[in-house]
């Protein structure tokens, strides 16, 4: 169908007042040789209706709204199966410009122009669906409480689900505990764990099929296409040996914790009678009176340590959440077998999330519990074969000693997930893979990702993945996600961590978390089925496609990719997979070929627009700044800024991009060839507190900024002329400080010499 195009320019919100109405209507018409140009009152509610009526009447299939920020829109507000985009005349002009300036109608004008340009680039989107059947049943890997919620959930949601544990029953750690701390109102009494109902409901359940003794020895594929090979994990059988293979849509990691080794730091391992938390919860389960280790003999008098060692820097600084709560319950455990029976609880900080701080208040009231802040020095064995603790750092001040029969850890959770320090070694060699400033270098650190993608701590699920055989992992060992909007996500799509594997949590939280993973597993598979991306850009349709007769192997957008979309051939060609694309354009900025691109995104897109710019010779003294900004975060900041009024400088000419690590270095030389005296690339902050929406793309922007420089070197501008900022959206303050410093940057080495060549 041949494409026709229409604009709307809403005149309402003060935008008439502000800018020469019939002005604009005369760069769509008579200098962009737009067919069709009207005027509304209003973009949105009865405004917005109204539009729609045109685009149907007109059979406008290509549409622009110059009005209110696009934000404001649903994804149902125009008619299916046209291309819109949204100018924010009000936020990013009006509201932060003086009305009637001549500079402020330029920008109105600019911007009309950079959006029409940019939607005659643009083509229909056309989901992706794949010439095989997509599957919808879910996958769970691990069959403790997390893994159970999750299996049942999607079950019950309706959906097929195969569930597997390497162990030769399910249940995990909660099927080891004796009693669950208090979950409910008032929370005074201990529970019961709830496992065993829950495990018999999933055995029962026909859309479960349970897999026991079996690991996955081989997942490959994407969502909705997912291969999966179970191997025997022992237990009876030949480990290795293939349990079967079935396709699946999306994976729930739930593999659980294990309690760290405190060997180092107590005399765990070398004193009988000193064991871990999880030691006495095996003991309490068997029944009967709690004994010694060393003789049998019964226990009336307990030493808690808070923390066992666990949250020494050799070890791990973070808290494991529920170690204080298990002491807590345990000491319970003792009073209610023996009335007489003492409890003493050593702790540099006592933490009780929640609600559990009304359990600490019901433990606080037992006689027999005596909680002290204190730092434990020594555990010795007493000469009648009992065990003296040695504190000092009391809440007094004094030096005290404790005769006990049994000292307990409170040993901290470690995540069964893919060995941290193998993980990292692998993300630091891809980062200097992308960093090198030769080929050679780049092709060093190359074969290093290779090597370190062999090692054995870096294999749990076994993923085919050129970019490693499992999820990559955070600071301390758990797999990666983004932790301020997306806590279930890892950097592999379709495939979602959930439980004491993602964070340190109790059962009840561990419920909770397998059933949000199983609604994310169940979104995924969905949103696959229509060819629409998952977060962050939820229900885009477009992908990412590549002209592979141009590709040079360079490998750039295969390491770059932040979440493993690509595997590649022995040439090193690249192989997208693609449902596994979050459609955040790092491969497009990745590519110095310009082999990728999608319908509506592209190097010729976002090119358009730049050209789009009526850029002033050097003589009208009024120079022109290319911003391109993020859409997470950098732009909604626009958005703010205009919103609080705030004045930003005239000669700015912003350009939403899908993510800072998209940005591609053509673009920069584009700008630069066609008279842009400076330019700004803003995106989201990343760090210990903030993360980029795509995982790692600020950082690649800020990886890739030597390119940008040898770009300008060899066109003899100065480095100057071109900064990277990161900024959260609550800081759009900063917008207009930012833009001014590139002003004043161009008043220092004047206007751009290309401007007019």
């Amino acid at each position: 169908m041949e494409d026709k195009t229409g604009v709307f320019i809403c005149t309402g919100y003060g935008i008439a007042e502000a800018l020469d109405i019939n002005a604009l209507c005369e760069v769509v018409t008579d200098e962009c040789r737009v067919p069709f140009c009207k005027t509304v009152d209003s973009c949105e509610g009865p405004g917005l209706e109204s539009i729609n009526e045109d685009i149907r009447r007109e059979g406008l299939n290509k549409v622009v709204v110059a009005g209110i920020s696009g934000r404001l829109y649903s994804g149902d507000a125009f008619a299916e199966g046209v291309i819109v985009e949204k100018v924010a005349l009000r936020e990013h002009v009006v509201w932060c410009q003086p009305p009637g300036d001549e500079d402020t109608q330029m920008m109105a004008e600019d911007y009309l122009r950079m959006y029409i340009a940019k939607i005659e680039k643009m083509e229909p989107l056309v989901p992706f669906l794949p010439e095989e059947t997509l599957d919808k049943s879910i996958l769970v890997v691990g069959g403790g409480i997390t893994g159970l919620t999750a299996a049942m959930e999607a079950a019950k949601a309706g959906y097929e689900v195969r569930l597997v544990e390497k162990a030769d029953r399910l249940g995990g750690w909660l099927a080891r505990q004796h009693l669950s701390v208090p979950t409910k109102p008032p929370y005074r009494e201990l529970e019961d764990t709830g496992v065993d109902d829950l495990i018999a409901a999933i055995k029962a359940h026909p859309r479960i099929t349970v897999h026991l003794s079996a690991t996955t020895s081989r997942i490959e594929g994407a969502p909705g296409l997912f291969d999966v090979t179970l191997a025997s994990a022992g237990n009876g059988r030949p480990a290795g040996e293939v349990h079967g293979t079935f396709r699946v849509g999306a994976v729930v990691q739930a593999t659980g914790w294990r309690p760290t080794d405190p060997r180092d730091t107590l005399p765990y391992g070398q004193v009988e009678d000193v064991i871990r938390n999880v030691d006495l919860e095996e003991i309490v389960k068997r029944g009967g009176p709690i004994t010694r280790p060393s003789d049998g003999k019964e226990v009336k008098s307990i030493a808690f340590i808070q923390c066992g060692g666990s949250r020494k820097k050799e070890h791990h600084s973070y808290c494991s959440s529920i170690c204080c709560l298990t002491s807590l319950k345990q000491a319970l455990y003792l009073r209610q077998q023996n009335d007489e029976a003492k409890a003493y609880i050593f702790y540099e900080f006592i933490r009780t999330p929640g609600q559990y701080e009304d359990f600490y208040q019901r433990v606080q009231e037992d006689p027999g519990v005596f909680p002290t802040r204190a730092d434990v020095t020594d555990v010795v064995r007493d000469e009648d074969g009992g065990l003296v603790v040695s504190a000092s750092n009391t809440m007094p001040g004094e030096r005290i000693e404790v005769k006990v029969d049994l000292v307990v850890l409170a040993t901290g959770m470690q995540p069964n997930s893919a060995d941290g320090e193998a993980i990292r070694a692998l993300e630091d060699a891809k980062i200097k893979a992308a960093q090198g400033d030769s080929e050679t270098q780049r092709k060093d650190a190359a074969e290093t990702v290779e090597q370190l993608k062999q090692h054995e701590g870096t294999t749990i699920l076994n993923l085919a993945y050129r970019q490693g055989p499992d999820l990559p992992t955070l600071a301390y060992g758990f797999p990666d996600s983004h932790f301020i909007c997306f806590p279930y996500e890892t950097r592999r799509t379709g495939i979602y961590a959930a439980g004491s594997v993602r964070q340190p949590m109790d059962g009840l939280g561990s419920r909770e978390d397998g059933a949000g993973a199983a609604l994310k597993a169940i979104q995924c598979v969905e949103m696959t089925a229509r060819g629409e991306a998952v977060h962050p850009r939820a229900g885009d349709t477009s992908y990412p496609e590549f002209q592979l007769q141009r590709c040079t192997q360079c490998k750039r957008c295969t390491e770059e990719c932040p979440f493993g979309v690509l595997n590649e051939d022995e040439k090193g060609t690249p192989l997208l997979q693609t449902t596994r694309c979050r459609r955040c354009g790092v491969c497009l900025g990745a590519c110095p070929e310009r082999i990728v691109s999608f319908k509506d995104y592209s190097v010729s897109v976002v090119g358009a627009m730049i050209k789009a710019v009526n850029v002033p010779d050097e003589f009208d003294e009024k120079p022109r700044i290319l911003a391109l900004l993020c859409e997470n975060d950098a732009f909604p900041a626009m958005d703010l800024m205009g919103q609080h009024r705030l004045r930003c400088n005239p000669f700015v000419r912003v350009i939403p991009v899908r993510c800072l690590g998209s940005v591609n270095v053509a673009w920069i030389a584009e700008a630069v060839s066609c008279g842009f005296d400076a330019i700004v690339l803003i995106g989201c902050k990343y760090g210990d507190d903030y993360q980029c929406h795509f995982i790692n793309g600020s950082e690649l922007a800020v990886a890739r900024g030597d390119n940008i420089k040898e770009k300008l070197e060899k066109m003899a501008l100065e480095n100057e002329r071109v900064e990277i900022h990161q900024l959260q959206i609550s800081e759009y303050e900063r917008l207009p400080k930012i833009f001014d410093g590139l002003a004043e940057v161009i008043d220092e080495y004047g206007m751009n010499p290309f401007k007019g060549m």
